[in-house]
């Protein structure tokens, strides 16, 4: 028996998922978008996967620059994630005229300094997967790491901290 989309999304949503925000600069602009699907692969070498939109925007110019930066994102950018969840959204660095931010060495996509962590990343390759594309990642450097900032997640449609409560709006 087949199963029904609305269920499976459901199901999926009682799932808690970090947050964060991959970004690519380009010749022309900035682009960004919010995920929740990464997961980490490997160790050695360093290997991070990235689901996003097949045919997607972002998937595109990710798969023409070939690197990009990933920043998980903190309790506070609650709003950075729903800015960068929009579609026909701007610019990503007038999304985050009000946020601390800097490019990361290697890829030079934006990075948030207040963030958790973020990592630069070269493309390896992307898999199709349904719907989406898998894109998998060799993280290059680590040029931001605070632990102690409080993580961002999504469950049940909704933007939390890690006690439940209604993430910040900063």
């Amino acid at each position: 028996m087949p199963v029904d989309a609305r269920e499976f999304t459901a199901a999926l949503a009682q799932y808690a998922a970090g947050v964060c925000l991959l970004t690519v600069r380009d010749d022309i602009d900035d682009v960004g978008t919010t995920v929740s699907s990464v997961m980490s692969v490997s160790a050695s070498p360093p290997l991070v996967a990235v689901g996003l939109t097949a045919g997607g925007y972002p998937a595109e110019v990710l798969e023409a620059v070939g690197s990009c930066a990933l920043t998980v994102l903190a309790a506070p950018h609650a709003i950075v994630a729903s800015r960068f969840a929009s579609a026909g959204r701007p610019s990503a660095r007038h999304l985050l005229e009000t946020v601390p931010w800097t490019r990361a060495e290697g890829s030079g996509a934006i990075v948030l300094r207040e963030a958790p962590a973020a990592l630069d990343c070269r493309l390896e390759r992307l898999v199709e997967a349904g719907d989406h594309v898998l894109a998998l990642l060799r993280v290059e450097d680590v040029p931001v790491l605070n632990p102690a900032a409080p993580p961002l997640l999504r469950v049940r449609g909704r933007f939390v901290d890690e006690t439940g409560a209604a993430a910040g709006r900063g």
